[in-house]
């Protein structure tokens, strides 16, 4: 059934709305600086994991926080997800040097996918 492996959650995106109060917070809870530090996204790698912070939700507009699931293919992903009843949200493109992309579940949850290049 599966023709592209998902390699597990590793990326979580928070929307805040004081950048400074909340890469605060985060270094505390993390313990650890942030990798990268700019104006419109500060992230921190702690264990595994990579946490983004997006002031005023990011160019996405996120109202919530959103989970990516690190993926081999995006588009091999992409056509499982919507055959299972899932809908693209934001197709695959390149941010960063990496390929990602947002379906929306059939209970209205928001997942993202991303693919290191």
């Amino acid at each position: 059934m599966t023709s592209s492996s998902t390699q597990g959650m590793k990326t979580v995106l928070h929307p805040v709305s004081d950048l400074a109060q909340a890469k605060a917070v985060y270094a505390a809870l993390l313990g650890v600086a942030p990798q990268t530090d700019e104006p419109y996204y500060v992230g921190f790698e702690a264990a595994g994991q990579h946490i983004g912070l997006l002031p005023g939700g990011g160019p996405q507009g996120l109202t919530s926080s959103l989970a990516y699931w690190h993926v081999s293919d995006v588009e091999a992903k992409l056509a499982e997800l919507t055959a299972a009843g899932a809908t693209v949200k934001e197709p695959a493109h390149d941010v960063g040097g990496r390929i990602v992309a947002t379906v929306i579940d059939p209970d209205g949850n928001l997942l993202g996918l991303l693919q290191d290049r």
